[in-house]
């Protein structure tokens, strides 16, 4: 048994409001269920909204209060309002009318106060075992008077909670009198069910205040009967007979979106979507029925389904109890589901599911979409459907618990659709990839290029008043000479030069000139625009990586520049700095191209696809854009685009409502590897080892942001973002994005960047401001970055966003790896190489100079360890060579996830490599990482000379200063058979500290110790072989 409350409006509310304006809404609640209306700021307020409660127990009472939303303090009490539920039980109709209800304070000391009205209609809507329904319409439903409610007249509402004696107040003792002797009599659930039943037998009345005369009397039950037996052909209407009606009604509304939560099933299958559908809702069907079994489930109903609110929405409501798990034990569900969307085609059904009884239960309702579509064309022939279930988390209520409840939900759901999922296959055949077949080869192998000759178009393109006037005035000029008579010369004329003898012939002479040169531009356009015919179509891609394949079917209501009624449309792809162009289809506003392009293999999954239509003869004899789409790979699921109709932007595009059919395919040829190919190569832009993530990490991230599958992470860091106040949160970093993560007291702040999107990256000093920490400005490109602009800092006058981003755990790191990243994706290759020159004149100036470190300012070097070594220069080198020598020496001086890249020659004879290791917990207490970037160059005489740059994660302070090593190993004499060692060390502090002179001083000594244990390591080794 349901009871049905609907809120309609309220008026006269008393509030201490200074402003005379408040947020009130309404809370609704029934035993543990609870409901809440919406906000409405206003002292008379309307919501019209509806709630349905299930009834366990007639001796609960419904409370009704109306609320004042107060967002910094608390929520204030207007008024609220008591009905007993066996109050509305025992009318006939089962039913208290819509009626006007006076409020009364929760404040037992002012219950005498004038709190105002709410409009309300509450009434039982039941289902028996035959389907039958008796809802009642609130319009056609009579006034209702009861100890709390007043009817239409606001003037009694004085009376009726006043303490003089009054028939109401009289009415109502009577009332209370006979309800209580009555129940004595019938306590049972079953007794009052017996009730409907027994309509006939003595029942003592329950109504005595009723003041409705016999004649509206029998009006409202005539009434009362003719809704029954509407409902009653309602309920008989068959599955069928519904979707067919509710199709009718349909209005071309959009599928609705994957909800929050998450998607549960995305899968093909075999079946045509209404035959998926009806499997999976229609009342007859028993697939719910299995799944019951499957899962446990018992006193599962399956009812049918109703129209409401005059035939709009097709809804039913069921019960079931859910089989005990480990954590808790079975727990009746109260289950909605309505329609969104039913065209034939496509289908969507919204799952509104509560569970009261549990902990909490009343906080919250977990809602599931079904949406079932079309899918791709089988080899077969046979129809496919695709079915995609999401769900989400609906709080109703605040709650502490949200997290744990959030969790738990998640959990229970992934195990239950894992069911569902296992059952369905086993009731329909699931699409595998071999009945699929190869999509991309099957749906590009009926493409043809729209073939047509050079006459035919030349023909199309000429037919048109201009050529054919010209081609008329140039006949009728020849026939003119050879008629007229060879005039005598006069004026400035001489032989060869025949000067118009009038204004007439002047102007004569310009409107051929004109025509003339415009008949010459329109045949050179011509020749153009055919040798330019498809020159990109059906070009194969060259390399290993990652492949983009475009296929350009066909265009609609493509928009014309001026006022000729067509236009001469070709297309323009372009990612990744590459650009493929289609062919000219001329005189026409829908072209066929059925063209395809492919790009060459890129190293870098594609970020964005940008596709450009132009107009080949446009106003001036100049190119016109048309319209312009970007097609976003990381807000798009692949799948999504192998056969995807886009709109184009622009105000001509969006004038006409311009579209394009594309097919997009982008697939890795490299298999598993690009991601540690892409790793390796980035490792020595970074100069630090970077660890594969595992792919648990690597969901978490692909969900938290959004991003397709094939998306991967590759560092994050913790850091602030600076806004008005700076937000602790994390910064995440992959191949093609750069995105911010916080949850501060749970407010979330998400985004992500585009690194295409970003113009500059800058760094400012640490300031005060920044706690002492440098600060990363990253600027975007104007007009980029319109999802992310709650996290900017200031936009300028151009329209750039700026984003900043300071006190980082380890800046070096950070600033390297974003470096690395942006300077791979952004810059084209002119930028790098660029780049690289004036990196290298940099370099070279400062060698000469300074003699400093690859571009690092000046450091004091001083001596740390000094040694004449019984071994060659030769030998000694292996320390540094990256084979098993130099990983052993490593080890056993207490260096472990000992990593280098290898050398790579900087210039002639100078070499670099990047290392990375950590140090065992008897080297140091922290366990320190340590990424350093070396340089090894040969000495004008016999020997070597080898700087290095270390920096120090994980250790207090460690990113305050870098440490700075120089080797210097020279042969001894050929008489003496050994090498001299010179070990200088710097310390470049990128931060002050009072701390200084004690860092240096435990650098120097365990430094000291370090190459002492190295240096003796080496000499053993010699001497055992």
């Amino acid at each position: 048994m349901k009871l049905v409350v609907r809120v309609i409006e309220a008026k006269n509310l008393a509030t201490d409001s200074n402003n005379g304006l408040c947020d009130l809404y309404v809370r609704v609640q029934l035993g543990k269920q609870k409901f809440k209306t919406k906000v409405v700021r206003s002292l008379n307020p309307i919501w019209d909204e509806q709630f349905a409660f299930w009834v366990d127990d007639l001796k609960d009472s419904l409370v009704i209060s109306v609320m004042d939303e107060d967002k910094f303090f608390n929520y204030d009490y207007v008024g609220r309002l008591k009905v007993p539920i066996s109050l509305v039980f025992e009318e006939e109709i089962k039913s208290l009318g819509t009626v006007w209800y006076s409020l009364k304070s929760k404040n037992k000391k002012y219950k005498n106060k004038q709190c105002g009205e709410i409009h309300l209609c509450i009434f039982i809507s039941q289902n028996n075992a035959s389907g039958e329904s008796n809802d009642i319409g609130d319009q056609l439903l009579p006034p209702r008077k009861c100890p709390d409610a007043i009817t239409n007249s606001p003037s009694m509402s004085s009376t009726c909670f006043s303490n003089s004696s009054s028939p109401i107040r009289e009415e109502t003792a009577s009332t209370s009198s006979k309800e209580e002797k009555y129940c004595t009599h019938q306590k049972s659930f079953a007794g009052r069910l017996a009730q409907i039943f027994n309509k006939g037998s003595d029942v003592p009345s329950v109504s005595p205040s009723r003041s409705i005369d016999s004649e509206q009397s029998e009006t409202t039950k005539v009434e009362v009967a003719e809704i029954k037996i509407e409902e009653d052909q309602s309920s008989s209407e068959t599955f069928e007979e519904a979707m067919k009606k509710i199709q009718s009604a349909d209005q071309g509304s959009e599928i609705p979106n994957n909800l929050s939560g998450g998607v549960l099933i995305d899968q093909l299958y075999i079946v045509a979507p209404g035959d998926l559908n009806a499997l999976l809702f229609s009342p007859d069907s028993n697939f719910p029925k299995s799944l019951a079994d499957v899962q446990g489930t018992t006193e599962l109903q399956n009812p049918p389904w109703k129209f409401e609110n005059g035939g709009e929405t097709l809804k039913r409501s069921f019960t079931y109890v859910k089989a005990a798990t480990k954590l808790i034990k079975s727990v009746k569900g109260y289950e909605d589901q309505t329609y969104l969307k039913a065209d034939g085609k496509n289908f969507a059904v919204l799952a509104s599911v509560s569970t009261p009884d549990v902990m909490y239960g009343s906080t919250f309702r977990v809602e599931v979409l079904y949406v079932i579509t079309p899918g791709p064309e089988l080899p077969s022939g046979e129809q496919c459907s695709r079915l995609v279930i999401s769900w989400r988390m609906n709080f109703i209520q605040s709650t502490m618990m949200k997290g744990m409840i959030e969790g738990g939900a998640r959990q229970g759901m992934k195990e239950s659709f894992d069911q569902y999922a296992i059952l369905l296959c086993q009731t329909v055949k699931p699409v595998v990839s071999k009945d699929l077949g190869s999509s991309k080869e099957q749906a590009l192998a009926t493409l043809q290029p729209e073939s047509q000759s050079d006459w035919k178009l030349a023909l199309q393109y000429f037919a048109n008043f201009t050529v054919l006037l010209i081609f008329l005035m140039v006949p009728y000029v020849l026939v003119h000479i050879w008629l007229a008579a060879h005039g005598r010369i006069q004026g400035l004329e001489f032989v060869g030069l025949d000067l118009p003898d009038s204004i007439g012939e002047l102007v004569v002479c310009v409107v051929l000139a004109l025509q003339g040169e415009r008949a010459l531009g329109i045949i050179s356009r011509f020749i153009q625009a055919r040798a330019r015919k498809g020159s990109d179509h059906g070009i194969k891609a060259q390399g290993d990586g990652w492949m983009l394949t475009v296929a350009l079917i066909e265009g609609s209501k493509l928009a014309t520049v001026d006022s000729k009624a067509f236009c001469d449309p070709y297309v323009l792809f372009t990612c990744n700095g590459k650009t493929r162009t289609s062919s000219i289809k001329f005189r026409k506003s829908d072209p066929l191209w059925n063209e395809i392009f492919e790009f060459d293999a890129m190293d870098d999954p594609p970020s964005v696809l940008e596709v450009e239509v132009y107009d080949f003869d446009g106003p001036f004899d100049e190119v016109a854009s048309l319209g312009r789409v970007e097609i976003n790979f990381l807000k798009t699921n692949i799948s999504d685009l192998a056969d995807i109709w886009v709109s184009l932007e622009g105000k001509l595009a969006l004038a006409c409502q311009s579209k394009l059919h594309l097919k997009i395919f982008l697939n890795n040829t490299r298999g598993g590897d690009v991601v540690k190919h892409y790793l390796s190569k980035m490792e020595k832009e970074v100069g630090k080892k970077i660890n594969l993530r595992s792919p648990q990490t690597n969901s978490a991230f692909q969900k938290l942001f959004g991003l397709p599958p094939e998306e991967f992470l590759i560092n994050d860091f913790t850091c602030h973002l600076k806004r008005k106040m700076p937000l602790q949160g994390r910064l995440f970093v992959s191949a093609r994005v750069i995105g911010f993560h916080a949850n501060l007291f749970g407010h979330k702040t998400k985004f992500f960047l585009l690194w295409e999107d970003i113009e500059d990256i800058q760094i400012i000093p640490p300031t005060f401001s920044s706690m002492g920490s440098p600060i990363i400005v990253i600027t975007l490109w104007p007009g980029r970055g319109g999802d992310a602009r709650h996290g900017a800092k200031t936009q300028d006058e151009e329209g750039r966003l700026k984003f900043r981003f300071q006190s980082f755990v380890s800046f070096n790191v950070a600033n390297r790896t974003i470096m690395a990243l942006w300077k791979a994706r952004s810059l084209s290759p002119e930028q790098k190489v660029q780049l690289v020159e004036e990196d290298s004149e940099t370099k070279s100036l400062r060698s000469e100079e300074s003699g400093s470190f690859i571009g690092l300012g000046d450091v004091n070097m001083s001596e740390a360890h000094s040694c004449a070594l019984s071994v060659p220069a030769s030998f000694f080198m292996e320390l540094f060579s990256g084979g098993e020598l130099d990983r052993m020496f490593m080890e056993k001086s207490g260096c472990i996830n000992y990593s280098y890249t290898p050398w790579v020659s900087e210039k002639s004879d100078v070499y670099e490599r990047a290392v990375y290791y950590k140090f065992e917990k008897r080297i140091s207490r922290y366990r320190v990482e340590v990424t350093s970037t070396q340089q090894r160059s040969p000495l004008e005489g016999k020997g070597w000379l080898l700087q290095e740059v270390m920096n120090f994660h994980g250790v207090p302070l460690g990113d305050f200063f870098n440490l700075h090593l120089r080797y210097q190993i020279e042969d001894l004499s050929p008489k003496v058979k050994g090498c001299k060692v010179q070990v200088l060390f710097g310390t470049e502090w990128l931060k002050s500290t009072k701390h200084q002179k004690r860092i240096t001083k435990n650098i120097l000594k365990n430094l000291q110790e370090r190459l002492k244990l190295t240096f003796c390591l080496v000499e053993k080794e010699f001497s055992a072989k």
